[in-house]
């Protein structure tokens, strides 16, 4: 038996029973603290009504908390799959994939819901760099920062050729430009502006940065394939 390898086992499991727990409480934290306005979404939500439910912020964010357990499974469901297959960095491969979707599909589901004059007013376009951040509230660069973030946090995990700063920024301003762009061509009574795009590129980056311990690097490659077992001599 290799004591070595256990001992080294230990301490990595150890941390990702104290950073599951750290993540565990800190969603429950601000589900606690937004817990009025999300359940005056919740009996519309319940009834599967979308109005009320899926076309309000409030009741996005409750659906996207909600789904959490069946994102969990699946990121179980994957990692086990590929462990079976001999895949090293199962959960981490697998955890970036959830987390990439789950963590952004919502966000831009918010910022694509049309506004009271969705189809009515002509489309509008801001392209002077600034102008409109310093109008911006603290809630609204919050939430600008926050709708490419876990693209950016997960990306690099599961991509080799995403593991840069620059190249997460450039990733995440191309997300922005094309959102900005449906806003724009899809009339939804949103103004789409170049400030939106250096935001949401700028959360991607700092996201990223968060989540550069766990960067997959271009060595780790073919360890991603499942391991051959040597044909036995004779």
């Amino acid at each position: 038996m290799n004591h070595n390898a256990s001992l080294s086992a230990s301490p990595r499991r150890a941390r990702r029973i104290v950073l599951l727990s750290l993540a565990i409480l800190g969603i429950a934290s601000g589900a606690f603290v937004v817990r009025r306005p999300l359940m005056m979404s919740a009996p519309m939500c319940m009834a599967g009504r979308w109005h009320g439910c899926f076309d309000t912020f409030n009741g996005v964010v409750l659906m996207t908390l909600v789904a959490l357990p069946l994102a969990a499974l699946v990121v179980w469901a994957l990692a086990r799959r590929r462990r079976a297959a001999g895949v090293t960095s199962a959960w981490r491969m697998s955890l970036a994939e959830v987390g990439m979707v789950h963590g952004t599909v919502p966000f831009i589901w918010m910022t694509m819901m049309p506004g009271p004059g969705a189809g009515i007013v002509p489309a509008r376009v801001s392209l002077v760099p600034l102008r409109d951040l310093v109008t911006m509230g603290t809630g609204q660069i919050v939430g600008n920062l926050l709708i490419f973030a876990a693209l950016g946090f997960f990306a690099p995990m599961r991509v080799a050729a995403l593991a840069s700063v620059p190249r997460i920024l450039a990733l995440g301003a191309g997300c922005s430009v094309l959102v900005e762009t449906a806003q724009y061509v899809l009339r939804l009574d949103r103004v789409s502006s170049v400030d939106d795009v250096l935001v949401n590129a700028t959360g991607a980056a700092l996201a990223a940065m968060a989540s550069r311990r766990w960067w997959r690097t271009t060595a780790e490659a073919p360890s991603d394939q499942p391991r051959r077992t040597p044909a036995p001599a004779g």
